[in-house]
């Protein structure tokens, strides 16, 4: 590398060469410890299973502004209640944008739900809500492009707050919560940062609420329910 201008870190990851899907968790870890990140064992395992993950999609490799990108990400999921297991959507100049969601709950019972709505993200966040049984207002919206090119890492942060007359409104107050998500899908890296804001949201209500009867499990149906059905589709 050095011969062709390319200088290798303190530790020997190799900057300047991009990490790809056949790199191992020593030279990222080595990598993400030259960018300044020290992390604990099952915060390296979230961030390499990501990594790794994407990686394997892409015909180039990952960037610093990508591994850093997947730090943002996971930082969010630190108390995962829900967590999008699965997502499909149709879309396009005709017919109804449609998302199909599945979503594992607190109680680890994978739930699924399909809706439609304005386009594909709106769709998708209908049903996250209809999952989860929880109405919250999506106060700001922000995607970026942490690199350039067709395979660039999309980064996506959301700032909701609970809406009026749900109960929790009255606990949050005037309080919102914000979420980051990242992915090569522009949709799903969305639904991540919906989700990390949902979880935050409710994370904070918990603590604050006594024990009540409501489950937190909204209008969805369990995969492994004998007889499953979608609902939620509007007609």
């Amino acid at each position: 590398p050095e011969s062709i201008g390319l200088m290798r870190g303190d530790s020997q990851s190799g900057v300047g060469l991009v990490l790809g899907k056949h790199s191992g968790r020593n030279a990222v870890g080595t990598r993400l410890r030259e960018l300044g990140y020290e992390l604990d064992d099952a915060k390296f395992n979230a961030v390499f299973n990501r990594f790794k993950e994407l990686a394997e999609k892409r015909k180039g490799g990952m960037e610093d502004d990508d591994l850093e990108a997947l730090v943002s990400d996971q930082s969010g999921m630190v108390n995962k209640l829900w967590e999008v297991t699965g997502l499909q959507v149709t879309t396009g100049m005709s017919g109804m944008p449609t998302a199909t969601v599945k979503m594992m709950g607190p109680d680890g019972v994978e739930r699924y739900v399909a809706q439609t709505g304005t386009g594909p993200v709106d769709a998708v966040y209908k049903a996250i809500d209809a999952i989860t049984g929880v109405r919250i207002n999506l106060e700001s919206y922000n995607m970026n492009s942490v690199t350039e090119g067709i395979e660039a890492l999309a980064s996506t942060r959301v700032v909701i707050s609970p809406a009026s007359k749900t109960g929790l409104d009255k606990i949050c107050k005037e309080r919102k919560f914000s979420g980051l998500g990242s992915d090569s899908d522009i949709v799903t890296s969305s639904a991540r940062a919906y989700t990390a804001a949902l979880n935050k949201l409710l994370t904070y209500t918990m603590r604050r609420q006594s024990k009540g009867s409501d489950s937190g499990i909204g209008n969805a149906v369990s995969v492994s329910s004998a007889a499953p059905m979608v609902v939620g589709v509007d007609a």
